[in-house]
């Protein structure tokens, strides 16, 4: 049986903090594999910045040469509005039904899900298993007590919460910013990816 953490996010674009963050993670909590899951294009509630297929090409760039990383399009493929973060885990825990899967996210979006802001919030709580990275100002335990999502699911397995070292907020957005004002931020993102996005004139 493996274990295996979705990590999710729009990758607009992939960012060494999502690589160190990943690697991470799979080091603390013993992750087999990581699979970095990009968001669909399609979603009413995102603006994305480039096409999927620049995306995608960065995303593999990206993770070649490590054997835990591994890239899927499922959620590229759905259609927008029918998209929720529990329709996916249930897609996984299906196509890996031997292992043990689980949802890697920032405690931010632990909050929105202990304020029932996702589809399906009580579900996706109760039927799966979560890892939560620390974000500045954010006290995972407190919002955990605070919710009554959160709190009657606090089984001591359903939360892996890191708590040290992993607050890094350097972010895509700042990262497309610097971009498009001309500044430099060549160690922020792969060579590779720093190379593509360069070559396509993306975020200019």
């Amino acid at each position: 049986m493996a274990k295996i953490g979705i990590y999710g996010s729009s990758f607009d674009p992939i960012t060494n903090v999502h690589l160190w963050t990943a690697s991470t993670v799979a080091h603390r909590c013993r992750l087999d594999r990581v699979i970095f899951l990009p968001c669909s294009s399609k979603r009413p509630d995102k603006t994305l910045h480039i096409s999927d297929e620049h995306r995608w090409n960065m995303i593999e760039m990206a993770i070649q040469g490590n054997d835990k990383f591994v890239a899927d399009n499922y959620e590229m493929k759905q259609v927008g509005w029918e998209i929720a973060t529990y329709l996916t885990l249930k897609h996984f825990k299906e196509k890996f039904s031997n292992d043990d899967i689980y949802f890697i996210m920032g405690a931010d979006l632990l909050l929105d899900i202990g304020e029932g802001k996702w589809k399906k919030s009580e579900e996706l709580i109760q039927e799966n298993k979560f890892i939560v990275m620390a974000r500045d100002g954010i006290n995972m335990l407190s919002a955990i007590s605070k919710s009554p999502i959160l709190r009657n699911a606090d089984d001591g397995h359903t939360f892996h919460l890191i708590d040290k070292g992993l607050a890094m907020e350097i972010s895509s957005s700042y990262i497309r910013d610097e971009f498009k004002k001309g500044g430099e931020p060549r160690y922020l993102v792969p060579d590779r990816c720093y190379d593509y996005i360069n070559e396509h004139q993306l975020y200019k």
